[in-house]
């Protein structure tokens, strides 16, 4: 499995997000579902026990190798993604940036 599998690597600060992430989350693409620290397996965003948040992206990604490996009948499309904790909401998340002209990373053109 290629070290990239998940997707290339980011650091939170460099994201034009429109909001702070708090985190790096693996995401079950096409469920409402994130990997949960505790449990190694995957529970809905709005379960009031997830504990989703990784302090970095190989963090997460790690996490999502050996949810991988110990599932391999199993081949769900996942992704690193940035989150954070909504304390009012009691829920996790996800933080999506939107690229515009003045925060395009060098050499992105539209």
């Amino acid at each position: 499995m290629s070290d990239y599998f998940f997707g290339d690597p980011f650091r939170l600060e460099d994201l034009p997000l429109p909001r702070p992430a708090e985190g790096y989350a693996v995401q079950y693409l096409g469920r409402d579902q994130l990997l949960d620290r505790r449990t190694r397996d995957f529970l809905p965003m709005r379960h009031t026990d997830l504990n989703a948040l990784h302090p970095s992206f190989f963090s997460a990604s790690s996490a999502a190798r050996r949810w991988r490996e110990a599932h391999p009948d199993v081949q769900p499309e996942l992704a690193i993604v940035p989150a954070a904790f909504d304390a009012e909401a009691r829920r996790h998340v996800l933080i999506y940036g939107v690229l515009g002209v003045g925060n395009a990373p060098p050499g992105f053109a539209p």
